[in-house]
């Protein structure tokens, strides 16, 4: 018997190995602008948005001062994080180009626009929002129809509510 999930079910949080602690909380908090919600021990720190008990759990467990797995093994290939607005992406966008932080990608998906980056530990991040649903791509038997284009990121930043300047030229 195939039955479907309930649709009220999601993900709730994302649990990742980091080699340094201090240096994940620099950019999951000091970068992305989680809060900190509850360290635990040494070892481990929670941060959330909006006041989560937490959506992203660091620690250094089993993986204290050690490097990524190397590419072509199994493992996370990203954890992706949802910006209520295109207008908070931007903001997003902003503060990773700000840091410095190189994107390795930036893509119009037609349900969604989003950002692609690495964490300090080589980790695969997402950040992106959702189009409304009524806006997504269909082809013409009402089947959803994901694109990949070519995001554009001054105009991405034009949305931003005009907070500060651009550190695109």
């Amino acid at each position: 018997m195939n039955r479907s999930i309930d649709p009220g079910v999601g993900i709730g949080h994302v649990h990742l190995k980091v080699a340094d602690l201090e240096r994940a909380l620099g950019f999951y908090c000091g970068v992305l602008g989680f809060e900190l919600t509850q360290r635990y021990g040494k070892g481990a720190a929670f941060v959330s948005a909006g006041g989560y008990h937490h959506h992203i759990g660091l620690n250094t467990w089993e993986s204290q001062g050690s490097s990524p797995p190397p590419p072509g093994t199994t493992g996370l290939y990203h954890l992706a994080i949802v910006y209520p607005t295109r207008a908070a992406l931007a903001d997003a966008l902003y503060r990773v180009m700000e840091a410095g932080i190189r994107l390795e990608g930036a893509s119009d998906h037609g349900v969604s626009e989003a950002l692609y980056l690495s964490d300090p530990d080589g980790n695969g991040v997402e950040l992106y929002w959702d189009r409304p649903r009524e806006d997504w791509p269909r082809n013409p038997d009402g089947e959803l129809a994901m694109v990949t284009r070519h995001l554009d990121l001054a105009e991405l930043l034009a949305r931003r509510n005009g907070q500060g300047q651009s550190p695109i030229g």
